[in-house]
């Protein structure tokens, strides 16, 4: 086997307690959620403290509103990417089990289906609370990339969503059988989890950071989260060629997983077919912007 780098002997569990005969464990994925909502946070509030930044000299909402959303946010998150799971990875499964698609402990989160549950909630508070869409949709969007960044990184050390085989000199044993390749037998594979955390969290967010607080693109409504959108949109389905594929996908024949094969060894993944309606998102989002900057006749 070639030069590859041995798995890091990190647990998944911080700590963990004995409590009324039950084990109360705190997860590196968990805390990667806190933390990333905590630094999402104080993102916004920044540069909701900071009119300069907006169209107008005026931000999308008071603190006290962006301290409302976040609970939507969270709900949305949690709600949408449970089901985006169910729905876009197992739906025959959880169609025979019903009662485990709440059991969100077990694992089995999607981020697409999170990103619609976060734009469905946002939209109804919006509309509930009168606030301007495409700049709450900036706001959101520069606050977003931290937890994707921690996200990801704790899905390494949680060893899972591995990549495919490789021989790069970076190439990681994980650990467990799954892992193991055809011949049965433990190789290096690509750490497609940190090439995610790479791109999707702290490439693009220092991308956004410099849009909002140096290039002031914050002042053209939806300029920023469409770049958001079809960013991510673009950094993820580039990953999907060295990340492996859900189980579910993978057949004998089929070893990538694609859902939609062009030949033996070329075809589109789920996740890549999932970044495909991101990206129009994002596009469509700054041609929607474009049009509102053109008639409020501003270049600011």
């Amino acid at each position: 086997m070639p030069a590859v780098l041995p798995f890091p002997e990190i647990s998944p569990e911080l700590f963990s307690v004995s409590l009324l005969g039950m084990e109360f464990a705190l997860r590196w994925y968990a805390l990667a959620y806190i933390v990333g909502i905590l630094l999402g946070w104080l993102i916004a509030r920044s540069a909701l403290a900071r009119p300069g930044l907006w169209a107008k000299d005026s931000p999308p909402m008071t603190r006290a509103q962006l301290e409302d959303l976040l609970t939507w946010i969270i709900l949305g998150v949690v709600i949408g990417g449970r089901l985006g799971f169910v729905l876009f990875y197992q739906p025959g499964y959880y169609l025979r089990n019903p009662a485990e698609i709440p059991m969100i402990w077990q694992g089995g989160m999607a981020f697409h289906g999170g990103f619609l549950g976060v734009v469905v909630a946002t939209w109804i508070y919006c509309r509930r609370s009168g606030l301007a869409a495409l700049s709450t949709a900036d706001l959101l969007a520069l606050a977003t990339p931290p937890g994707i960044l921690l996200g990801r990184t704790a899905n390494f050390i949680n060893a899972e969503l591995w990549g495919r085989p490789s021989d790069a000199p970076w190439a990681v044993v994980f650990p467990g059988q799954y892992a193991l390749c055809d011949d049965g037998l433990p190789c290096g594979r690509h750490p497609s989890q940190l090439y995610e955390a790479g791109l999707e969290g702290l490439l693009l967010g220092a991308a956004l950071l410099i849009l909002a607080f140096g290039a002031r693109a914050l002042r053209k409504p939806g300029l920023v989260a469409g770049v958001f959108f079809a960013g991510y949109g673009v950094a993820r389905f580039i990953v999907e060629f060295f990340r492996l594929a859900d189980a579910q996908f993978i057949t004998p024949d089929n070893p990538y997983g694609h859902v939609l094969r062009l030949t033996e060894t070329l075809g589109i993944t789920m996740g890549q077919i999932l970044s495909l309606p991101m990206i129009a998102i994002g596009l469509t989002v700054i041609a929607i912007g474009r049009r509102q900057w053109r008639d409020a006749g501003t270049s600011q």
